[in-house]
């Protein structure tokens, strides 16, 4: 009998990443692989995590990363898990990190690898030792050059170029979601086996939601569009379900996952504090982006699509707007007015 929606719940990551190159023309395995090494660093990195408190793994290092921010202890073990992880298993030829300021070394005799992997190790470092949820972000491309290690034009690729996006969720339970391009699949670990069991599949948020997600402390520094927007969606009207509730966690991937299951939309908008936006293109903004879209949601910078935007540096920032397809509208056109 064939495998429905329904008899496909249970179902192991590895078998659904199998399904899924089975049914690809021209598959020989090598994503399943590198699939299986993110796999891997998200449960070592979801031990670390459950863990920090015991281990002495909370709080800062003393240093300051590339973007200008303290770094957590548990940054610093995340980024060193995932760069372990993909090293070892011989199928990327280059890696690029938020918390790295250049291309992350890959050993010659491992650097034949068909992929790139672009990584922000752990969103919401801010919440890390207060214990609310954190998560790593990935982003998967095909490399561009022809053999040795991959080079910097490898990574500045547009959105539109990626063959997979995804993010793990360090929370209540510890979450894999991901797509290639074949819709949106949400994973929970199942900690007593070390399996990733599938939970939520093809997921679709809803064209418009009842919340919304935005950082209101920054409300004087935004311009003056979406300053109106935020006075618009709390304001009382039955005829468009306002007002929205606020909901707001301060780490992209909780905010993020609770607006791709429930709907609403998240915003980082620029403002006079960051004229570019706060979060960055190649870590945080384009996985999210497909994301998004293969769960028929709508992800914009408030000039265009974020796929669509081509990458000039590794760690360039843009503004977002991603969730319902209506509410990401309504809150690109109120920013867009005051553009003009």
């Amino acid at each position: 009998m064939a495998d429905t929606p329904t008899t496909r719940h249970g179902w192991t990551l590895e078998r659904h990443l199998f399904e899924q190159q089975r049914t690809t023309e021209g598959a020989t395995g090598d994503f399943s692989g590198l699939f299986q090494e993110l796999a891997l660093a998200g449960r070592i990195i979801a031990s670390l995590v459950r863990s920090a408190g015991l281990a002495n793994m909370l709080g800062l290092t003393g240093e300051t990363n590339v973007q200008g921010e303290q770094v957590a202890k548990l940054d610093e073990l995340a980024n060193d898990t995932l760069i372990r992880c993909l090293q070892a298993g011989g199928h990327v030829c280059a890696m690029a990190s938020e918390e790295n300021e250049g291309l992350i070394d890959v050993p010659p005799e491992r650097a034949k690898g068909k992929y790139i992997v672009l990584f922000d190790p752990l969103d919401g470092s801010s919440n890390i030792d207060v214990n609310v949820s954190i998560g790593t972000i990935f982003s998967v491309h095909r490399r561009l050059s022809q053999g040795g290690p991959g080079t910097a034009a490898d990574c500045l690729q547009p959105g539109t170029k990626q063959v997979a996006a995804g993010y793990v969720m360090y929370g209540s339970s510890t979450l894999l979601v991901y797509t290639t391009g074949q819709g949106t699949h949400a994973f929970t670990l199942d900690p007593t086996v070390g399996e990733f069991f599938l939970s939520h599949e093809n997921i679709q948020t809803p064209a418009q939601g009842k919340t919304y997600s935005i950082n209101e402390g920054n409300y004087a520094s935004w311009e003056d569009g979406v300053r109106r927007w935020s006075d618009w969606i709390k304001t009382p009207d039955a005829a468009s379900n306002r007002p929205y509730g606020h909901r707001y966690v301060g780490t992209l991937v909780a905010d993020f996952h609770r607006t791709l299951l429930k709907g609403g939309v998240f915003a980082y908008p620029a403002d006079r504090k960051n004229a570019d936006g706060k979060l960055r293109l190649l870590y945080e903004a384009a996985p999210m982006a497909m994301l998004a879209e293969q769960a028929g949601a709508a992800a914009e910078t408030g000039h265009g699509r974020v796929l669509d935007v081509v990458p000039t540096a590794l760690h360039q920032r843009v503004p977002l707007f991603i969730g319902s397809r209506d509410d990401v509208a309504t809150i690109v056109r109120f920013a867009r007015d005051e553009q003009r």
